[in-house]
């Protein structure tokens, strides 16, 4: 039985009778009836007030499952999940488009299928509640799914922060773990360049949010919605103005107690994920000419082997790349053979974006052939006009972005890049700029198949084809490809926007499957209120050791002394000696069971709320905790030690802790990081 019943058979008493009787009586006797049909009327109104305000909860049950159930709160209008046998409660969604005060029960629009609730507000919305199949085995799910009965109504569920601390949703600037301590206007769901909009969301996105409580809500890729983060209080999912569009989503409960599964499909590759030669150096020297650029990468090699750090990669910026480019562009069979070895001992790597400016000899050459016209995004002509390109910026510049729904543009595209990469002798292509929606951003009206994040997810399948050395900026629905992806830049200080949103976008990223990303340069590479501290560069060296890749902006020999150039020796030797083989462990886990390689203290205890909010910790897979000092001028913190039952082995002192314990004041001095195997 899953729905309680919802509506009250309510007995009709024959009429005929009555009147009939009433007509034989005498007037007198007609005025004492009346009064006394006023009064027992009072007497009844009274006594069904005072019935409902006692007898009806303020909370009907409107859909139950299993595991869980859907109930209606009369007072505020919202929609309650609570866990069955004891209703624990798992989620309350405030319903913002419809008056609260009316409640949906008893009419049930159909009623006739148990696995569902409907209830039509007439001048409003219409809701939709259906049990749906699970999404994940020990899960049970609800369909939420609201219409729009006139146009100008706007659609709004907002989902409270009261007991329960979110997880996933888009990546932000101060990227916060929790999502609770986060502020956002509403604006559309969709990846974006936090360097071009940092208020906007970021460039890794999921529509999938995770509540503490083992609730998911998912919403589909289709769905167009805006979301607005309200610091502490709740978040919300809304429709756009004025488009008359549904609002849909699902809901899903654990019913085994265990960790939600995260939504990353299962990647497709086994095995064949190398990690990233490490470290990366990024060319900062002139890059004026070809000739230029050159030199500069010589004498960045000839530093590098003088202060022992010859290994690794050397990668250059974009507009580097566009120099040597143009210049090393001559088709001709000699060169073809000996790709220049620019950076020997070390590999390069050279940057791309989907971006050309409209004075470049790129975008010219593309006119001039005719086909080539529907290279570019272009908007949608009137029939029979010729589409012209939708002009965007990109660095400053305008610009036209390749068109991916084209496969003559996409199939041009990556060939340049092979040619190019070949004609440089580079190992590594990363692409910048896959982010965001153009259409949007003009506010133009998309086409269908460039929705929402489709531009990203499209782009990325295209350039997981250029093979295992391929870096992207942006994630989206593309957590299976074998790419890596580049953290957005981070501010030169200890901020949120700086150095202490280092973990929670790592915690961020791990949980909606991207595993393989590249941290901003160590030290960060947006100028912020302390240029070159040696203190922040050391706390920041410390943190990128215990990542997939380490990156490096400004060399150390440049930014500090040699007892930094020394650590900097050492962190690489174990980064490569300790944290590349459990990468590879955990990578493997990531394949199999989809769980992520960088987890979160909760990982290890989920129903200890303490765990919840910590994000100045992280561990590799399940044995190995770092808790490094993210606070200016600290040498000791607090450090929580997740999983009751389990030991942990401090590996710079040799001594052993409970796990589910914390300890208080635990001293850890510039030169050192605690760090924890279980």
């Amino acid at each position: 039985d899953h729905t309680m019943p919802l509506s009250r058979h309510t007995g009709q008493i024959p009429e005929s009778t009555w009147t009939l009787g009433f007509r034989e009586m005498t007037e007198p006797w007609k005025g004492a009836v009346g009064c006394l049909g006023v009064a027992v009327f009072f007497a009844m109104t009274i006594g069904i007030i005072s019935w409902q305000a006692l007898e009806q909860s303020p909370e009907e049950w409107v859909l139950r499952g299993r595991a869980a159930g859907m109930l209606w709160e009369r007072g505020r209008g919202a929609l309650l999940l609570r866990a069955l046998p004891a209703g624990r409660p798992v989620l309350a969604i405030a319903v913002g488009s419809v008056p609260a005060t009316e409640p949906p029960p008893p009419r049930d629009r159909c009623w006739h299928d148990g696995g569902q609730f409907c209830y039509s507000w007439e001048e409003d919305a219409e809701l939709r509640l259906s049990l749906e199949p699970p999404a994940a085995p020990g899960t049970e799910c609800y369909g939420v799914r609201w219409s729009p009965l006139r146009p100008d109504v706007t659609l709004k569920d907002c989902f409270s922060m009261a007991n329960v601390s979110w997880y996933g949703g888009p990546s932000i600037r101060a990227q916060r773990w929790p999502l609770n301590g986060a502020e956002s206007p509403a604006q559309p769901l969709v990846s974006g360049d936090l360097s071009a909009n940092p208020d906007g969301f970021g460039p890794v996105l999921e529509r999938y949010f995770l509540g503490s409580t083992g609730v998911t809500v998912t919403v589909a890729p289709e769905v167009s919605l805006l979301l607005s983060l309200e610091s502490h209080q709740q978040f919300c999912l809304e429709t756009p103005a004025g488009r008359a569009e549904p609002l849909q989503y699902q809901l899903c409960v654990t019913t085994s107690g265990e960790n939600p599964e995260p939504p990353a499909p299962k990647p497709y590759f086994m095995r064949d994920f190398p990690p990233c030669r490490s470290p990366i150096w990024r060319y900062h020297g002139p890059e004026g000419s070809a000739a230029k650029i050159k030199r500069g990468l010589r004498s960045l090699v000839r530093r590098l082997k003088r202060h022992r750090l010859q290994e690794g990669v050397v990668a250059l910026g974009e507009r580097g790349t566009a120099v040597l480019a143009a210049a090393d562009l001559v088709p001709s069979e000699r060169r073809k053979r000996q790709a220049p070895a620019l950076v020997e001992p070390l590999e390069l790597s050279i940057t791309l974006s989907p971006y050309a400016a409209v004075t470049s000899p790129l975008f010219l050459r593309s006119l001039r052939g005719g086909e080539a016209a529907g290279y570019w995004l272009s908007r949608q002509p009137r029939p029979g006009a010729s589409s012209i390109p939708l002009l965007t910026t990109w660095k400053g510049q305008l610009c036209a972005r390749l068109n991916v729904t084209s496969e003559a543009a996409l199939g041009w595209y990556l060939a340049r890049a092979r040619r190019l990469r070949q004609a440089l002798g580079a190992t590594y292509v990363a692409f910048e700029g896959v982010e965001g929606n153009s259409f949007l951003e003009q506010d133009v009206p998309a086409p269908t198949e460039l929705q929402g994040d489709r531009y990203t997810e499209v782009l990325a399948a295209a350039l997981a084809t250029l093979g295992n050395g391929t870096v992207i900026s942006a994630g989206s629905r593309s957590s299976h490809l074998p790419l890596f992806v580049q953290m957005s830049p981070l501010h030169s200080d200890w901020s949120h926007a700086g150095l202490k949103g280092l973990i929670p976008s790592v915690l961020h990223y791990s949980l909606l499957g991207y595993n393989f990303f590249i941290p901003d340069a160590v030290g960060g590479s947006v100028a912020g209120a302390t240029p070159g501290d040696p203190e922040l560069f050391v706390r920041w060296l410390q943190i990128v050791t215990f990542l997939p890749v380490m990156a490096f902006g400004t060399p150390p020999w440049l930014c500090c002394d040699t007892w930094v150039l020394n650590l900097t020796r050492q962190c690489i030797q174990r980064h490569q000696d300790f944290v590349v083989p459990l990468l590879l462990k955990y990578s493997e886990e990531w394949q199999s069971l989809g769980h992520p390689i960088f987890r979160p203290a909760w990982w290890l205890s989920p129903t200890d709320p303490v765990a919840f909010t910590i994000e100045d910790e992280f561990l590799i897979g399940d044995e190995v905790l770092v808790a490094p000092i993210t606070e200016k001028g600290q040498t000791w913190r607090d450090i929580y030690l997740p999983g009751e039952g389990h030991l942990w082995l401090d590996t710079n002192s040799a001594r052993v802790f409970d796990g589910g314990t914390t300890l208080r004041n635990y001293s850890a001095s510039l030169a050192e990081v605690p760090v924890f195997v279980k």
